[in-house]
């Protein structure tokens, strides 16, 4: 190489391009399940406009403590909101008053997809509804989250991710045994039900989107919190359907797989994971009982299954000799999965979840004014060629509102200014 070519500036290697990069998305929903499928959809390059009430904003902006502060000390955004609305434009337009409503009209009529969860029939005295929007923009994706769905007889009623746990069967599965210290049916300690909504309404969504790309049709989602859960029951849910018996709760024990539970150590707990019959025998060997591998109880799952009780009170006693860290070396060294029980600020400090870079500040020019060295989970997929992206910290309350409205619509200044007098949009 020679010394000019050696000291010349070298070229900025090209960002590669988001996966979604081109699709537009409208957001109208608030809270968690709509909004965590519409940040998939940012975190992959989609431009996302969150459409939201001046002067309030999204539910959970409020949804705290704690809160982001500014530099006064007064609150901002609770910790909620930047959970789940990142890469996100917000647009402050109150849909309730005519001239609103025709704005969103104008930018549906741009859109690729538009996510809402308003109440069944709601959006319909706005002309925001699918059929009425459907005539304005025949590609549109429509997808519309709600507790219960656009029909049955729930329909109407409102829905919530705990109730939904609970109508839904996963709190009838969750939670200690009866007869147990502290039985009684358990949620789970994250919304789950509004989590695993968003996701099939994103995964409903993208394959809508291409059918939208081939035929030029958009269509219709109805994704509801209660069929979501119902579907999420998976091997339970199936293990019903086969059996016609109900599984009921079993605390930390798994219903189909022994012994795959929590274990309590000399100093603590672990989890240990046995997942078929030669972990079994290298973890009976290790606890000094290698002849449970070879009684006719233990021998194949389905019997450590069947005489799980039995199973366990061989066991126990020995997990109980040493500490959860040397468990975890003979555990790992001998092959058979085992884990500790974490606390989230153990997550955090663990070296798997920085080596994934599972808690990240989010780029310099990206991130909040009032918290610029605030760290967020990013978007957990890895991507060779179109890598997820961070483009923006969750926006404050109409911070695009003005921007939007002329790039996307082409106001002027001056309709700007009247609207906003008006209390129609928020700048």
């Amino acid at each position: 190489m020679s010394e000019s070519s050696s000291s010349a500036p070298q070229a900025e290697t090209a960002r590669p391009p988001a996966a979604l990069a081109g699709v537009r998305v409208l957001d109208l929903s608030r809270v968690l399940a709509g909004p965590w499928a519409s940040q998939i959809f940012a975190d992959l390059g989609a431009e996302v406009v969150k459409i939201e009430r001046p002067g309030r904003g999204d539910d959970t902006r409020g949804w705290g403590p704690p809160f982001l502060h500014d530099a006064d000390g007064e609150a901002t955004d609770a910790a909620y909101f930047l959970s789940a609305n990142r890469n996100k434009r917000s647009v402050a337009i109150d849909i309730a008053a005519p001239e609103g409503a025709a704005l969103v009209r104008r930018l549906a009529a741009q859109a690729d997809v538009l996510i809402e969860n308003f109440k069944v029939g709601g959006l319909r005295k706005y002309g925001l509804d699918y059929e009425s929007l459907r005539n304005v923009n025949r590609r549109l994706v429509y997808c519309s989250v709600t507790g219960f769905g656009q029909t049955g007889p729930y329909a109407a009623r409102a829905g919530y991710d705990y109730m939904i746990q609970a109508m839904g069967g996963l709190m009838s599965i969750t939670g200690q045994p009866d007869g147990a210290p502290g039985a009684e049916p358990m949620k789970v300690g994250v919304a789950v039900a509004d989590l695993f909504a968003g996701m099939y309404a994103a995964a409903g969504a993208l394959a809508a989107l291409r059918h939208a790309e081939r035929t030029g049709e958009g269509q219709h989602l109805d994704v509801a919190l209660y069929d979501c859960q119902i579907a999420m029951l998976a091997n339970q849910a199936a293990n019903y359907l086969v059996s016609g018996v109900a599984p009921g709760r079993l605390g930390n024990a798994h219903p189909n797989i022994a012994p795959y539970q929590v274990f309590e150590t000399a100093d603590g707990h672990i989890v240990i994971a046995v997942g078929n019959d030669g972990q079994f025998a290298a973890f009976a060997r290790l606890i000094g009982r290698p002849e449970l591998a070879a009684d006719a109880r233990f021998e194949t799952n389905r019997r450590r299954v069947e005489n799980r009780a039995a199973l366990i009170a061989e066991i126990a006693p020995a997990i109980r000799e040493r500490t959860s860290k040397a468990w975890f070396e003979l555990l790992e060294a001998a092959g058979v999965p085992a884990g500790p029980i974490n606390a989230i600020d153990a997550v955090f400090a663990d070296p798997q979840t920085r080596a994934r870079a599972m808690a990240a500040p989010a780029p310099q020019e990206a991130a909040r004014a009032e918290a610029p060295d605030l760290r967020y989970v990013p978007h957990p997929v890895k991507y060779s060629a179109t890598p997820a992206r961070f483009d923006g910290a969750p926006p404050a309350l109409g911070a695009h509102t003005r921007d939007v409205l002329e790039s996307a619509l082409g106001l002027s200044a001056a309709e700007i200014a009247a609207l906003a007098k008006k209390g129609v949009i928020a700048i």
